[in-house]
């Protein structure tokens, strides 16, 4: 059982947890790579650094010295792609209404680029909805390090004022969950992961199926 009572920041990941992205990323991420006469997405994935986000594991894709254009033109790619289909998850909307009707305020971190997460998150929510969103490179690191975490939250609590009951950082992927776990908040996990990464999770990982089950703890707690 999930208890609320003490909780006050609940913080969401974006891609394949809010948001419905995946189709569109493995989509766009394809084309770039045959592009540049590289195998397919799931041969390709496997090259990543798992602490790393998937902007930065580009390097490990495409090598140093094309990482950077062929960024870029996945990233123009996705822009151009992008349309009002994007849909977010069942039982979503019953989590967020929730917790803001609790008095939980709302937050996003995210490793997606700023030019294509502020493109996206009006179509699914209102932007008032959340106290503060923080995308890729805007912190010092990135998550699965808490210093996204830390600069999300900056001015709100202190990194040793991060408990698992007053912080959750809700995702699906590993990274999602060692972040929070660096920082002292409680990881939520919501399915399976984009990557297809997942090994095993924690016991200090509170697991949901989906966000309709996450939803029902929610009203049973």
């Amino acid at each position: 059982m999930l208890d609320i009572s003490k909780l006050k920041y609940a913080v969401f990941d974006w891609d394949n947890t809010l948001a419905d992205t995946k189709p569109h990323l493995i989509e766009t991420i394809s084309i770039v790579l045959k592009e540049y006469n590289l195998p397919g997405w799931d041969i390709v994935k496997r090259r990543r650094d798992p602490r790393l986000s998937f902007r930065d594991n580009f390097v490990h894709i495409f090598g140093p010295d094309l990482a950077a254009e062929a960024y870029e033109r996945y990233v123009g790619l996705y822009q151009n792609g992008k349309d009002s289909s994007l849909i977010t998850f069942p039982g979503v909307k019953s989590v967020l209404d929730n917790l803001y009707g609790h008095g939980v305020r709302l937050f996003i971190m995210t490793n997606k680029d700023r030019r294509l997460f502020d493109l996206e998150l009006p179509l699914l929510f209102d932007p008032r909805l959340f106290t503060r969103t923080v995308a890729g490179h805007e912190a010092p690191r990135d998550k699965p390090s808490p210093e996204q975490v830390y600069f999300l939250l900056e001015g709100l609590l202190k990194p040793g004022e991060i408990t698992p009951e007053n912080v959750w950082i809700i995702g699906d992927s590993p990274q999602d969950s060692s972040c929070a776990l660096a920082a002292g908040a409680r990881p939520v996990r919501i399915g399976r992961p984009i990557w297809d990464d997942d090994a095993g999770i924690d016991n200090r990982v509170v697991w949901f199926r989906d966000f309709m089950d996450f939803a029902a703890a929610l009203k049973a707690g």
